[in-house]
């Protein structure tokens, strides 16, 4: 024993960063004591610094959440890149598809967003929360969930002792909590290594995401927007194998600049700068389950998908719209947090979906990896037949969104 004394909460989230900051925030205000174990200290960020190297790809849906919880506007003051166009395109052929957001009638498609604004803005949203406690910097070392107990225990790595009643796992693909938790994962290795930097190009990109799809990979461009308005900056995501990509980070600035320009067909001309490149392995996981006992998944810790269509962190935000909605059903009626209608209700609502996106995205990477010629001259006319499909475009548009 450490000798400390235990904290009693009714919800304990072991993860600050964006998932686990959203959930508190979703949970701020309500009849429950909330803890929020975090490992790294309080998320800044300075618009007057250049582009953080990660970004996320916010779709409607994630901004009208991000809007309830009111958080948006923050970030709007700060720095957002929206973008009202996409091009995707076939390296093996001539076909294209091209999306706008006006065929929706809407402004944009989304908005590329640093990963510390979100996470900022979330935090400093919950600021004012009585009811929710920051333990940081910390981690969990043990747990135990006595199914005769109405609590499950954490042992953290500082020594503090938690009870909860529910225990929230926004920890990451990587989860201690799933592991602890006894909750198994179907993965498997893409193969595929994303190599990732912020680039300053020739011609402006003029808010338009554009994604190549190459046998050895796709490769992304997703639009910046600089403080004075200047739109020649884009962040790449280069899916490609691992020794290539181990190849493209020991390259010098000029050259990795001259291959990326190739790869990309010049389409906003010649590469002129590179900052900021750095590779992470993909590998796809889904949980099998979403909770067991007193512990429940969101987020990445949940499912991980591959990056080609930038929709993880959409997914992992809908997860925590969805859990708080349960739980704020469950206290409204006198409920556990934990009580199990409420965890398989929230499992009913969110494993579909993600299991569907997962498929759709693997359907993709796998058709377009294919370089046989029916398989590139049925990819190549499936394309063309789409750009001349409005509706059947807008319905894409439409999911893709989240509307």
């Amino acid at each position: 024993m450490t000798g400390q004394p235990v904290q009693d909460f009714d919800i304990a989230i072991v993860g600050g960063a964006m998932a686990g900051s959203a959930l508190a925030c979703a949970l701020a205000g309500a009849t429950c004591r909330i803890a929020v174990v975090e490992q790294a200290p309080a998320a800044l960020f300075d618009r007057e610094q250049f582009f953080d190297a990660r970004v996320v790809a916010l779709n409607r849906a994630s901004q009208q959440f991000l809007e309830q919880l009111g958080v948006w506007e923050y970030m709007a003051g700060q720095r957002l890149s929206p973008f009202d166009r996409m091009q995707v395109w076939d390296a093996e052929g001539t076909a294209a598809v091209n999306f706008a957001a006006s065929e929706l009638q809407q402004a944009t498609l989304g908005h590329i967003v640093e990963n510390s604004l979100v996470v900022a803005a979330l935090q400093q949203r919950l600021q004012d929360a009585g009811n929710v406690q920051w333990l940081r910097p910390d981690s969990v070392a043990s747990l135990r969930d006595d199914p005769g107990s109405d609590y499950c225990e954490l042992q953290l790595e500082s020594g503090a002792v938690l009870r909860s009643r529910l225990v929230i796992a926004a920890d990451g693909a990587l989860s201690t909590m799933r592991r602890l938790a006894g909750i198994k994962t179907l993965e498997w290795d893409y193969g595929h290594t994303a190599v990732v930097a912020t680039v300053r190009a020739e011609k402006p990109h003029q808010r338009t995401a554009r994604q190549r799809f190459m046998a050895s990979g796709p490769l992304a461009f997703l639009p910046l927007l600089a403080n004075d308005g200047d739109e020649h900056w884009s962040s790449i995501v280069w899916s490609t194998a691992p020794e290539a990509a181990e190849a493209l980070l020991a390259l010098p600035d000029d050259e990795f600049a001259a291959q990326l320009g190739r790869a990309f067909e010049h389409r906003l001309g010649a590469i002129q700068e590179v900052r900021g490149r750095f590779a992470f392995p993909l590998r796809q996981r889904h949980a099998q389950l979403y909770h067991n006992g007193r512990v429940v998944l969101v987020g990445d810790a949940a499912h991980t998908i591959h990056p080609l269509a930038g929709q993880g962190v959409n997914l992992g935000f809908m997860d925590v719209k969805v859990l708080a909605e349960e739980v704020h059903e469950a206290l409204r009626r006198g409920l556990s947090p934990s009580h199990p209608a409420v965890l398989k209700r929230y499992q009913r609502r969110r494993r579909g979906d993600n299991l569907t996106m997962t498929a759709t995205m693997e359907l993709f990477r796998r058709l377009f990896a294919r370089r046989e010629l029916p398989v590139r001259w049925l990819r190549n006319t499936g394309m063309h037949s789409l750009e001349a499909l409005p509706a059947a475009k807008r319905e894409i548009m439409r999911r893709a969104m989240g509307l």
